[in-house]
């Protein structure tokens, strides 16, 4: 059904609709940022938006808890955590009369159109309503509260779901607003608590939210490597105590001098008996006679500001809320804007519901391994890789492949890099490989800086920032000879290479030199890690996620201190060589005013109409401007000559000032989606080298000289794939280092829509209502 004629979401008209938002249930940070992205793509399209403040409850009371908003009501909120508009548990709502005493409240405002941002009882909640609206309406007529006519007129009530919970709990989306910020809570504290531990060789127990899911408890231990972790989905066998209790006595005897637990308060064992925090403190002191502590997060996890990938999921929801308000027919199911990998999909709210009711159905009834299932792939591929990574099997029990595979890093340091080394020790380990690690990149494997890494070499290194192993920019080309030499003496097998940039054109120069050099006739590898995320064949690269929270964090900080000055502008130099990831996702979690970038080419104009842009936004409420400025996006206009510009053209208007965040964005601990992400592909990376091996392993010898035994892999919309490096050539753009297509060009218009600024936007992507799949066991995604 889909006609090739581009849809934009200029040509779409709210003009004569009134569309209102309100946040219900559990609050979740992010849900402003989605508040903000309705108020105004809604007012963008000449809809008029309404607040509904304190959730049902305000729709019950109406009064001035229904208000009209304008373009500034929703300034300065991108930042902050939790509702402003309120969220209240409503009991009337949950009557007949209640409902019929909201829907008098919206048809006198002739609202009928509804954005509700919650969790999965508000939704429901939502679309009862709408299921009762001809009936609720009927029955104001009878009783005279509204007329014949207004019955006509508003007959039908379109309702659009957003999912805000810190739990992760809704079958049919990847991720929920709110989870990603939880995870930046728990990884600090976590972070915080390895510390103290470590000094007093203690164990600690951590309890994270989670009464019916164990998102937060899985993800979290994945991302600090925690020793054991109890989650509802998955209860541990018979007798864990005894398995539990021998696993932290042989760590210690490993000289590893902490022990972390994280525990989901919904943890229970096979016969649905709790298990607490507390209980699991009183075992490991009685059986171990270990210092233990426990420490529960609690309502930490859904406070502080909300992380770029959770302002930037939640603006793009916000957006495809109203273009399915917009596209809503009394035909059309209720449905619910997720995400699925990297792609924003629409599904039927019920259907959503209904799998999320099945989860707990399944774990009522004993049903643990549908209940995994039920979850959908992302989660399953997390607890998979959680289990093949936390427990090392005796010696005697791993298989012996007589492969040696060497792991390096190549390029500029990029966070996360450590969590994937770790992820390919250890499951190279599991596999039956020696692994080799090299210290410096190539220079270094030239040098022969290579040595045989254990299990327990990479303990701790998830949370580490940089690159442990060394990373250097240097390519192999002129090193062939010592490089080959290398491989020869340490009889290397495979090669995995995790980098940037040097790493994919080190891949090419490598693959070309098999002809003259029989040691480059391996599997290799590449994982992409680099904070600029400029390499082909994937949409994330390891690390960028990293330094865009450390851009977001920055802009915030930056923003705040224009609050007291007021009428000041700051121009933001981001990295990123020439590719503009950074410095527009940046713009777009920071509530920028502007980003230059290389990708689309500016003029003097441009810049002439920013000027002017700030200054009529000078004479609103909102007296501050940001714009960020990638490294290259011009050689002639730099940070200096746009400071200068901005500064003379807004003499007495406003003035300005300039910021060059430099390497700080390439520092700091890992975020939780890059030590998750970085963890689970390089993973995969290592099981795809053990297959290769297999396939080419004849008389004694490994011999590989086809393009597909030398891949990136990437995650790539909603897959994770591996790509033969010599098909990716004719995708990069080699002078710039960029890849000639990038996806987040398409949501450059979002940016600039929400900055006030009118422009032409292709939202062709939308608007299929999909269905809730039951995915087939191999399917395999790039879900985080």
């Amino acid at each position: 059904a889909m006609d090739h004629q581009p849809k934009f979401f200029e040509n779409l008209s709210g003009a004569g609709k009134a569309i209102a938002v309100l946040t219900s249930g559990g609050d979740a940070q992010g849900m402003n940022a989605a508040v903000r992205a309705v108020v105004r793509m809604g007012i963008y399209v000449n809809a008029k938006v309404y607040f509904i403040y304190e959730g049902y409850q305000g729709m019950v009371d109406g009064g001035d808890n229904i208000v009209e908003v304008s373009w500034e009501s929703v300034s300065s909120i991108l930042q902050v955590g939790g509702t402003v508009i309120g969220s209240a548990r409503c009991k009337p709502f949950r009557t007949r009369e209640g409902r019929l005493q909201a829907a008098l409240n919206l048809v006198k405002r002739g609202i009928t159109n509804l954005c509700v941002i919650g969790g999965d009882g508000s939704l429901t909640g939502a679309n009862l309503f709408r299921e009762e609206w001809s009936g609720l309406l009927e029955e104001l007529a009878r009783n005279g509260k509204i007329d014949a006519e207004a019955v006509k007129k508003y007959a039908y009530l379109n309702i659009v779901g957003m999912v805000g919970s810190i739990d992760n709990d809704f079958c049919g989306t990847d991720m929920t607003i709110g989870t990603d910020s939880a995870l930046h809570r728990i990884i600090e504290v976590v972070d915080a608590i390895m510390t103290t531990a470590q000094s007093h060789q203690r164990t600690f127990v951590l309890e994270v939210m989670g009464r019916h899911c164990g998102y937060l408890a899985l993800v979290s231990a994945l991302a600090c490597g925690a020793d054991w972790v109890f989650i509802p989905e998955y209860p541990p066998e018979e007798g864990w105590e005894d398995s539990m209790c021998v696993k932290l006595s042989e760590n210690r005897a490993r000289k590893k001098r902490l022990n972390i637990i994280i525990v989901a308060e919904g943890a229970i064992d096979c016969h649905n008996k709790p298990i607490t925090s507390e209980k699991v403190k009183d075992l490991v002191v009685q059986r171990l006679g270990f210092d233990t502590r426990v420490t529960i997060l609690g309502h930490v996890q859904r406070g502080g500001t909300p992380s770029a990938f959770d302002r930037i999921l939640a603006s793009r929801m916000g957006v495809e809320a109203v273009l399915a308000l917009l596209e809503a027919t009394p035909d059309t199911p209720a449905c619910v804007v997720s995400l699925s990998g990297n792609q924003a999909v629409r599904l039927p709210l019920m259907e959503c519901v209904q799998m999320t009711q099945e989860v707990q159905k399944a774990m009522d009834e004993g049903r643990f391994l549908e209940a995994v299932r039920l979850r959908g792939r992302s989660f399953e591929n997390n607890l998979n890789t959680y289990k093949l990574l936390s427990h090392k099997k005796p010696d005697a029990e791993l298989p012996k492949t007589n492969f040696n595979v060497a792991v390096l890093n190549v390029g500029a340091p990029a966070a996360g890099m450590n969590a994937a080394v770790r992820a390919a020790v250890r499951v190279g380990i599991t596999e039956g490989h020696k692994i080799f690690a090299v210290i410096d990149g190539f220079e270094g494997f030239a040098r022969g800086k290579i040595k045989e890494i254990s299990w327990g070499d990479v303990g701790g290194w998830t949370g580490q920032g940089g690159s442990i192993l060394g990373t250097k920019r240097t390519l192999p080309a002129k090193y062939l000879e010592k490089i080959a030499d290398q491989m020869r003496t340490n009889n290397i097998n495979a090669l995995m290479v995790i980098g940037g940039f040097e790493a994919y054109l080190g891949l090419l120069e490598l693959s070309a030199a098999r002809e003259k050099y029989d040691e480059f006739c391996v599997p290799m590898v590449m994982v992409p890690a680099t904070v600029s995320n400029n390499v082909p064949g994937s949409d994330f690269s390891i690390g960028a996620d990293t330094a865009l929270n450390t851009i977001t964090d920055t802009c915030d900080r930056i923003k705040q201190s224009a609050s007291g000055t007021k009428r000041r502008v700051f121009i933001i130099e981001t990295m990123g060589g020439y590719c503009g990831y950074l410095a527009n996702m940046g713009a777009l979690a920071a509530g920028a005013d502007a980003a230059y970038i290389f990708e689309e080419q500016f003029d003097i104009r441009e810049l002439q109409a920013n000027v002017e842009h700030l200054t009529e936004k000078m004479k609103t409420s909102i007296q501050r401007g940001l714009v960020l400025r990638n490294e290259n996006c011009n050689e002639n206009y730099t940070t200096d000559f746009i400071y200068q510009l901005y500064s003379e053209e807004g003499k007495g208007v406003f003035d300005c000032r300039k910021n060059v965040l430099g390497h700080m964005q390439q520092g700091g601990a890992p975020s939780p989606f890059d030590r998750n992400f970085g963890t689970k592909i390089s993973a995969k990376a290592m099981q795809w080298i053990s297959k290769k091996l297999k396939e080419t392993y004849r008389k004694g010898k490994v011999f590989a000289n086809t393009d597909d035994s030398v891949c990136l892999l990437g995650m790539r919309r909603r897959n994770l794939v591996f790509q033969p490096v010599a098909e990716l050539k004719s995708e990069t753009d080699f002078v710039h280092r960029i890849p000639k297509e990038q996806w987040w060009l398409k949501l450059r218009p979002l940016m600039k829509i929400l900055a006030k600024y009118k422009t032409s936007y292709d939202v062709s992507d939308s608007g299929q209502l999909e269905h809730v799949a039951m995915l087939p066991k191999e399917a395999e995604t790039g879900a985080i």
